[in-house]
């Protein structure tokens, strides 16, 4: 057995790990957990969407930058370790970034698997989240491919015979798929409304599959709000800090409006009866509360 808890977490850019899961990773980090991050690509392509940092002096050097603005997120959000997988943003469909053979894209899947495998055998996690296999929202290459590996690479590392060079083999006990459910969406969209303020969510969010039979796991992040905002804060070439879909609302009321994120359980190697409010219910050991 490890000596304790490990949660580990697959991402395909930088920003992705403080949109994404951020308040349930410092939740578990102040518990003791032992906390991994994954980035599977540079964000090489990303745009600058922050119009304040839209500089010369900041594109030439963009990847450095974005890997800066990572260092310090990974920290706000108390992640014990970043592990790089090597790959290069693909971008879009249709770009040159997506035809770039040192893109995540192109990369061949047995060969991403088996970074990721190599990692997952190295710090031994029994919990690992990511990306969901329905990315309707948003079909980024990236992402979709995060989705495929960390499925066949929770599956592979604890196969002995799969990747014998990666490692001795380990089984995770559980891997989660992180969602945006239709119930967060529509509590913050209407507390927008009840302060008469313009709300972000137009009807296009609420065209999305809404995700709620799917939502397994429902974890408490209040008191860890603030964590995934500064984190946010920290990827400063793509998060505007006057951006009314991340810091529309005041902060006072956005840190009591939905103080949840949402998972759905997609493999488990040990019993887990659902609904959660804990990733590591039916592990070995429980995560301190």
């Amino acid at each position: 057995m490890p000596d304790g808890p490990c949660l580990l977490t697959v991402h395909a850019h930088p920003d992705d790990e403080s949109s994404k899961g951020a308040g349930t990773v410092a939740r578990y980090h102040a518990q003791g957990v032992h906390t991994v991050l994954v980035c599977c690509t540079g964000g090489e392509a990303g745009d600058i969407l922050n119009p304040a940092m839209d500089r010369p002096e900041v594109r030439e050097r963009l990847h450095e930058v974005r890997m800066e603005e990572l260092d310090r997120a990974a920290s706000i959000i108390g992640y014990d370790e970043l592990v790089m997988l090597g790959y290069r943003d693909s971008g879009m469909p249709g770009t040159p970034e997506n035809e770039d053979h040192r893109s995540f894209a192109q990369a061949p899947l047995e060969e991403a698997v088996g970074r990721l495998v190599t990692v997952i055998r190295r710090v031994r996690p029994q919990v690992i989240l990511t990306y969901s296999d329905d990315q309707q929202g948003y079909p980024h290459p990236d992402h979709i491919r995060v989705h495929d590996i960390s499925v066949a690479a929770f599956e592979a590392a604890g196969d002995p015979s799969a990747y014998p060079s990666a490692g001795p083999a380990w089984q995770p006990a559980k891997l989660y798929y992180t969602i945006w459910s239709r119930r967060r969406i529509l509590a913050m969209h209407e507390k927008f409304l009840e302060l008469g303020l313009e709300s972000p969510f137009d009807s296009k969010w609420f065209e999305r599959p809404s995700q709620e039979d799917r939502t397994t796991t429902r974890i408490d992040i209040s008191g860890y709000t603030a964590a995934r905002d500064e984190a946010l804060l920290a990827h400063a070439t793509q998060v505007d800090p006057t951006s009314k879909f991340w810091f529309g609302l005041p902060p006072e009321v956005a840190r009591t409006v939905y103080p949840y994120e949402e998972y759905v359980l997609a493999r488990s190697s040990v019993p887990a009866p659902v609904p959660e409010d804990d990733l590591f219910v039916g592990v070995p050991f429980r995560v301190s509360r």
